[in-house]
């Protein structure tokens, strides 16, 4: 028998941190929700040889946030852990979270999402790997952006091997790098990690890496403590912010071209940071060769923008990812040609569509792990009839406000279309719940989606 719900019951999509949070949210506010993961645990990009083939974890990784600002705000983090803690860690910690807050009996592991379809009154059809088609008033989006790896396209071939980082797992697999001489496309912070592994004389024979652009590297310590354990306050203007930012940065660091990099063409935050507590010795050190851009690919060689070329034996391209949604056909709801999703307020909410939220589809500093915990406080808020969001108008004027302010800074590039100040973020969004909160009570505290999905008994 089949019965009405009370109230909208959602879709989540993905069992990683941005979905789980998520949902313990909506179980706070008694909001009946379902969690689809197409792998048989949860964890995302941070489950270390996730059958789903999503993770991009290796077997030496540790976070690049401190253990200072990755924690939920309602279940620390444990006290003995290191600063920088190792991706197991990470992974038990949240298979903690979500055994302690009762999560693991909504999610139906093993189940992939097909296809999500908006229908014409509202709510959505989910499509699922099993066949089933279920439906939803409401549907969360937490599938990651860190697994549709992208490999740009040089003229000619390559004879050699060729792995994305996304697949890299240590100096031995997927392929052995003992000997050989290796080519680590790209400037970001899985470049750094996989170059400065393999690096080591007793690894690769010679490390190369390869970049059109220098880049700031941060040190991952000032004074003995993490670098992001004390930032400046979220209120602070942020020019003032950059400003003492970069003389702090660069009187950390010192002029890349000393370690032997191409010096920045921008200032340290005029580009996604880039952090390593290693590669700058390793290249000071001698144990990496920088070279240019790619120019082409010639069999054996690499031949690079200044006419040198180099044998080359593997190239690991550490050259990021695009921000997908297989699931999704109505281009409306996808990532354009540049790798923009689309406008989302407070990068959350569709304007027009109400029913749809994206959750961690974000490149915020510092921290990605505890970001959908705070968007999650609207969802949950707006579900529940406590939060109501401006007029679409104003919610575009807010979108076109915000991205300027996040992202204008950045030179135009495919890895800049999602970045985010965390801390004025959150400063932000805390001001407007309470905003939406009284705009909600003046409309009476409904609930803005009815409840008229069919639960199947």
């Amino acid at each position: 028998m089949a019965q009405m719900t009370a109230k909208p019951k959602v879709c989540i999509i993905g069992a990683g941190c941005s979905g789980f949070t998520t949902a313990k949210r909506l179980k706070d506010y008694g909001i009946p929700f379902d969690v689809y993961e197409a792998s048989d645990d949860i964890g995302g990009t941070w489950y270390y040889g996730n059958p789903n083939g999503m993770s991009a974890c290796y077997q030496s990784l540790h976070i690049d946030t401190s253990k200072w600002r990755l924690a939920f705000e309602d279940y620390p983090v444990p006290a003995d852990w290191p600063d920088y803690p190792h991706h197991s860690l990470l992974l038990g910690y949240f298979r903690d979270y979500v055994d302690h807050f009762g999560l693991r009996e909504h999610i139906r592991f093993n189940t992939r999402v097909e296809n999500a379809e908006r229908q014409a009154e509202g709510g959505w059809a989910i499509t699922l790997s099993t066949g089933e088609v279920k439906h939803y008033d409401a549907l969360c989006v937490a599938n990651g952006h860190h697994w549709a790896a992208r490999i740009p396209e040089y003229p000619g071939h390559f004879d050699g091997t060729q792995i994305h980082s996304h697949n890299y797992r240590s100096p031995f697999e997927p392929v052995n790098c003992i000997g050989k001489r290796v080519l680590v496309v790209g400037l970001g912070n899985s470049a750094m990690d996989v170059a400065s592994e393999l690096a080591q004389r007793p690894i690769a024979d010679k490390l190369f890496v390869s970049a059109r652009h220098g880049v700031w590297i941060f040190p991952k310590y000032y004074k003995g403590q993490p670098l992001d354990k004390n930032p400046a306050p979220a209120w602070l203007p942020k020019g003032i912010k950059q400003w003492l930012g970069a003389r702090m940065i660069k009187g950390l660091v010192g002029k890349m071209s000393d370690y032997g990099l191409p010096e920045p063409e921008i200032g340290p935050f005029e580009s996604h940071g880039t952090v390593s507590g290693e590669f700058l010795v390793r290249a000071g050190s001698g144990d990496i060769t920088m070279k240019g851009g790619i120019e082409r690919l010639d069999g054996q060689d690499v031949v690079f923008a200044d006419g040198s070329r180099e044998a080359i034996d593997v190239i690991v391209w550490a050259t990021g990812y695009d921000i997908a949604f297989p699931f999704f056909k109505d281009p409306a709801f996808l990532a354009d040609a540049d790798n923009r999703p689309p406008p989302l307020y407070k990068r959350i909410m569709k304007p027009g569509v109400s029913d749809l939220f994206y959750m961690g589809l974000a490149q915020p500093l510092p921290t990605l792990v505890n970001f959908a915990e705070q968007q999650s406080k609207l969802v949950g808020a707006f579900l529940a009839g406590q939060y109501l969001p401006p007029p679409a108008p104003e919610m575009e004027r807010v979108i076109k406000a915000d991205e300027d302010y996040y992202t204008g800074q950045y030179y135009a590039a495919r890895r800049h279309t999602i970045q985010l100040d965390f801390d004025h973020y959150v400063r932000a969004l805390t001001k407007e719940l309470a905003q939406g909160a009284k705009r909600a009570k003046v409309a009476g505290n409904h609930p803005p989606l009815t409840a008229k999905q069919l639960e199947t008994a």
